[in-house]
């Protein structure tokens, strides 16, 4: 008979790592919720960008960008995205969805500052927004303040395994299974005492060694 696997972080460890980097989360998410409406647009360029790329390949593309005046200029992105030196995976496809997303932005905006449910705007996010899923969803609304929302990259995932939180990781990540996931992420966050942002931030700041967004 196989024997469990006992988990590789204890929750008393994790707890010592939180209560060390606890202030820098807390000023990371203040930050978010002070991000300028203006720089919403950009918000959502970059997490169209991260997946399966660099962050910090990713915020550097979003500046070219917007140095470039992408927003308000007819302008193909598609050569800042396959620059070597800051290089974004799928460029041509993700070219594509930020051109697509563009004219929509106005629909998106009006969207993301009313008062809908963050759960339910996610779901209108996904719907609506070229190239965007459940994670990039639940990125961008954390980015512009919005709280409560679980990103499940790869590295929460295995958090998460470590932990025995989840048993494994997902092979896929079906909007079913996403939901599935994030319960028990939200389950394992009140069990342990950290708020779910910010155990979030503290599982990246485990993986990168940075509080990034």
């Amino acid at each position: 008979m196989s024997r469990k696997r006992p988990p590789a972080l204890t929750q008393d460890e994790l707890k010592r790592i939180y209560r060390r980097r606890r202030a820098a989360i807390r000023r990371r998410l203040a930050d978010f919720s002070r991000v300028p409406r203006e720089e919403y647009f950009y918000e959502l360029v970059y997490c169209l960008l991260t997946p399966q790329s660099a962050a910090v390949n990713a915020q550097t593309v979003v500046e070219r960008l917007r140095d470039s005046g992408f927003r308000s200029r007819d302008i193909d992105p598609e050569p800042f995205l396959r620059n070597p030196d800051a290089y974004i995976r799928f460029h041509r496809t993700k070219a594509g969805h930020l051109i697509r997303m563009k004219p929509l932005f106005p629909g998106i905006f009006a969207e993301i500052t009313s008062p809908t449910p963050d759960a339910q705007l996610r779901e209108w996010l996904v719907r609506n927004v070229p190239g965007i899923g459940w994670k990039e969803a639940s990125h961008f609304l954390r980015n512009i303040g919005r709280r409560n929302l679980a990103i499940l990259d790869r590295h929460i995932l295995k958090n998460l395994v470590r932990l025995g939180a989840i048993r494994s990781l997902p092979p896929t990540l079906t909007p079913r299974r996403y939901k599935l996931l994030e319960k028990k992420f939200h389950t394992f966050a009140l069990q342990i005492g950290i708020p779910l942002d910010e155990l979030d931030l503290l599982f990246w700041s485990m993986e990168t060694g940075e509080i990034l967004k």
